[in-house]
């Protein structure tokens, strides 16, 4: 089949997002798909991933957090597009901005749409210091995932916020995880002691620094002993958390080879974010056999079985995060016991798997659209 990937964020930024876009693409050229992406321009895009042409539209940057593309396209001239690429499905990655002008030109086009819903965009808001923007941001949600043929949410929490919002034609997808790359043998001892020298419990933490991931709620387990803190990544709230945790190591952004030997370096994760629809840094932790320690909330609620490989706080309650963070620092034996839980339930999560059953949804919509036209 043809399929055109409508991408809200895409490379050269590197999240969620992208990396399961990137993930799909992989899977559709080894099938001897065609795949067309149509993503937002920006300084260092490529022209082609993984044999697909990348159409790139006008964007601008977003304000105080430059690396992230805001599309500008009209839905004429999204719809200029797809009459060019003539594809058999369009999928339409976290829409918002350029997704509601793609799912409206497809409706023109008579073309099938499949929505993944990945970002709670609306919740930001408040993290943003607008809380009066969310309840017209959930309206835009609700609108475009009403229109598209089908839409994919990536966990039980997230279906439940659709389905309140009045969405239908929902059906669960999850994410992969690549269970070669994240892998409990890739720790490595040396850079455990050049984190930890004096033989410290190394927890970490791993994504963008930004508010709504909540870094700053890990400044109340430096009052446990023995533990050194890791954080990993890079966002516009970097310098502030710098400040913040003083005595962290700040790893800063790491890709391919680097983070996975990082990630499974740790013994500990900890994911405070609690607007995660997913949570795919959780996946990939317990694919590399780290026990995590998140909310409960969300998509954690789908991937951390409480007490087996991790546990779950109840959103809000540092107390209650500093009490599971010490009790896995305190006890290496259920440190260890749970990371081998940890490795075993991602096992059957790999991409292939998923992303055979992205194309099973994409020829239910293409059959739907058929049926309705």
């Amino acid at each position: 089949m043809k399929v055109a990937l409508v991408a809200e964020s895409f490379l050269p930024h590197t999240n969620g997002v992208t990396h399961s876009l990137l993930r799909v693409l992989d899977h559709l050229a080894a099938r001897g798909d065609e795949a067309v992406v149509i993503a937002p321009e920006a300084p260092g895009a490529p022209d082609s991933v993984a044999g697909a042409p990348v159409i790139h539209v006008p964007a601008v940057g977003w304000p105080g957090y430059k690396d992230v593309r805001v599309a500008l396209s009209t839905v004429r001239g999204i719809a200029r597009i797809l009459e060019e690429v003539r594809p058999d499905v369009v999928h339409l990655a976290s829409p918002f901005m350029l997704g509601w002008a793609a799912v409206r030109a497809a409706q023109d086009l008579g073309l099938p749409t499949v929505a993944i819903y990945q970002t709670d965009v609306p919740s930001y808001a408040a993290s943003y210091r607008a809380p009066w923007g969310e309840p017209l941001l959930w309206a835009r949600v609700r609108q475009i995932h009403r229109a598209a043929d089908l839409t994919l949410a990536p966990s039980t929490a997230a279906m439940r916020q659709l389905e309140e919002l009045g969405v239908d034609r929902l059906r669960l997808w999850p994410r992969g995880v690549d269970t070669v790359r994240f892998n409990p043998a890739h720790r490595d001892d040396a850079l455990r002691a050049r984190w930890a020298p004096r033989g410290e419990v190394v927890v970490g933490y791993v994504g963008r620094l930004a508010p709504e991931k909540r870094v700053g709620d890990l400044e109340r387990l430096a009052r446990i002993p023995g533990l050194r803190l890791v954080v990993i990544g890079e966002g516009p709230e970097g310098s502030r958390l710098r400040r913040l945790l003083p005595d962290a190591e700040f790893a800063g952004f790491l890709g391919g080879g680097e983070l996975a030997r990082a990630v499974a370096s740790l013994d500990v994760m900890v994911h405070p974010g609690e607007l995660e629809t997913f949570g795919q840094s959780i996946q990939e932790a317990l694919a590399s056999g780290v026990p995590v320690v998140a909310p409960r909330r969300g998509g954690p609620i789908d991937l951390i079985d409480h007490g087996s490989h991790g546990f779950l706080y109840e959103p809000g309650r540092l107390d209650h995060l500093e009490d599971a963070v010490a009790a896995l620092v305190a006890h290496e034996d259920m440190r260890w016991l749970q990371g081998a839980h940890a490795r075993v339930s991602v096992e059957g999560r790999t991409w292939p798997h998923v992303c055979g059953a992205l194309i099973d949804h994409y020829e239910r919509a293409i059959a739907a659209r058929a049926v309705a036209s």
